[in-house]
């Protein structure tokens, strides 16, 4: 699948979370276990990763510098974004998608 652009992750509905970073990257590699969980858990998010690079357009619209950076959106809006998050803030980006 090639990079989505803005503007398609602008018009996307319901909650997403965009993830960018590296297949090589440990921090990215780390988080894998925990964000294939809660998206188990939040069947109703959509998951869009990211193999973020320099000069990617899409990660630099988001202001992407360092990985894994989630961003939270729903219905196209920025909600929360993370920048080498822990777990629990990781958890906490999914709950406050979807709310209930």
């Amino acid at each position: 699948m090639s990079e989505p652009t803005r503007e398609e992750m602008d018009q996307m509905t319901g909650p997403v979370v965009l993830e960018f970073g590296a297949d090589w990257c440990p921090y990215c590699q780390a988080i894998q276990p925990l964000v294939t969980d809660l998206l188990a858990k939040y069947p109703q998010v959509r998951h869009v990763r990211v193999e973020d690079g320099k000069g990617k357009p899409l990660g630099r619209s988001f202001r992407v510098k360092l990985w894994p950076t989630l961003v939270f959106l729903r219905d196209g809006r920025v909600v929360s974004q993370a920048v080498r998050p822990p777990s629990d803030e990781i958890a906490k980006g999914f709950a406050e998608l979807v709310p209930g």
